[in-house]
């Protein structure tokens, strides 16, 4: 599709020169010397020579003027179109046929895409100077020199234009085949095309302004309503943009993914979607939260899912009753019990202090795994473990006790 739309393109180009070309021979030859006021500093000069013009000169029958030029001139014209029509079909034949069958032998894909990326606009290339020096047969009036040298910024524009779009479309394509994992692919399908269509636009805008100052062309006004019309804008959506630049900061950043388990601010929950204005979690208790991704930009975000181990503090407390020994036998106890479970990482048991109603052993416990369901199952067959071997033992858990000493008298 992009291939007949750049053939179109083409064609429409060519005719479009040639209409320009005998238009301008046909209006400035009706103008006098007096009335030509156009300025003759352009970029565009005429009246060259070579080979092929110096031998259709010397040729007697086309020595009669058409609109006050030798008729030799068109027709070297007409020679230099045909030829830039089948150097440029010759380039595209290059580029498309021959340097694409050495870059398919190689194991990189980068080649390919420089190749299709430049094909189209070597092909203009091409073309456009054959048809440079076609144009320079004819000696061209002021006015005549002005269009053609617009013409010619105008093509060469285009195809720079063209050049910047599909290496709008490379890049980004790059950038999704790479960052853009499962997770994110809804995510990712709705965030590209906006950043191809707006990168697009703006190329588009830059682009048409660069020509017209370049052409010589009033554009302060332009500029100025366009300035005015994008603060007012920017105004009026800056809560808009900042949701998109975060969802941007999001996908470049990957702090979380779809189905994550985070906690930003006071929101705790499962990340469900992640949109161009919000992201959605689904807090604890069932609650969907709707967070902008501007907040999600500049908030601290904690990804729950993400690590890697599971710490867990217990304070155990025994009575006051309890001996010295069995007090060191309640932490072997701890200690064989937590080692044994294949889950167990880091282990820290401590008999630590003397609480106000128990003697207290406090436990680190390191959960080699971050699966939720898998570590309180795991917690409880460990708890129910050390419930029984407690037991067995004779070794009493304390609880909250007061002691009341009344004095008579």
């Amino acid at each position: 599709m992009m291939r007949w739309r750049f053939e179109w393109l083409y064609r429409f180009g060519l005719a479009l020169f040639v209409g320009i070309a005998f238009w301008a021979c046909w209006s400035t030859a009706q103008e006098t010397p007096a009335t030509n006021k156009v300025s003759a500093e352009v970029a565009f000069q005429g009246g060259q020579t070579n080979a092929l013009t110096s031998s259709l000169s010397n040729v007697a029958f086309l020595q009669h003027d058409i609109f006050g030029v030798p008729s030799w001139k068109y027709l070297a014209f007409l020679i230099y179109i045909v030829i830039a029509f089948y150097a440029a079909k010759l380039a595209d034949l290059l580029t498309g046929v021959w340097l694409k069958r050495w870059t398919a032998k190689t194991e990189t894909q980068y080649d390919d895409l420089i190749l299709d990326l430049l094909r189209g606009p070597v092909k203009v290339v091409v073309f456009v100077i054959f048809l440079h020096v076609g144009l320079g047969v004819f000696d061209w009036p002021p006015r005549a020199a002005l269009y053609l040298s617009r013409a010619l910024t105008v093509v060469m524009a285009c195809s720079i234009t063209y050049v910047a779009l599909k290496v709008v479309d490379v890049l980004l394509g790059l950038w999704r085949t790479k960052s853009a994992s499962s997770e994110d692919k809804l995510f990712a399908e709705h965030l590209f095309p906006v950043l191809r269509k707006t990168l697009k636009v703006a190329i588009v805008l830059g682009a048409a302004l660069i020509t017209a100052e370049n052409m010589q062309l009033e554009i302060k006004a332009l500029l100025a309503g366009l300035s005015v019309g994008g603060l007012a804008l920017g105004l009026a959506a800056q809560d808009t943009v900042a949701n998109l630049f975060g969802a941007v900061s999001i996908l470049l950043d990957k702090p979380f993914h779809v189905g994550d388990r985070i906690r930003v601010d006071s929101v705790d929950g499962t990340v469900e979607t992640i949109g161009l204005r919000s992201t959605r979690v689904r807090s604890l208790d069932g609650h969907l939260v709707t967070v902008p991704n501007k907040i999600m930009g500049n908030a601290i975000i904690t990804n729950i899912t993400r690590r890697p181990i599971i710490r867990t503090e217990l304070n155990i407390g025994l009575t006051y009753d309890t001996t010295p020994e069995m007090v060191k036998r309640a932490t072997a106890i701890l200690g064989e019990v937590y080692r044994a479970h294949p889950k167990t990482g880091e282990l820290i048991i401590s008999f630590n202090k003397f609480a106000d109603s128990a003697l207290n052993i406090f436990v680190v416990h390191v959960w080699k795994g971050a699966d939720n369901p898998e570590y309180f199952a795991g917690m409880q067959e460990l708890n129910l473990e050390i419930k029984r071997r407690f037991d067995a033992e004779k070794i009493e858990f304390a609880f909250p006790t007061q002691t009341v000493h009344v004095k008579q008298g």
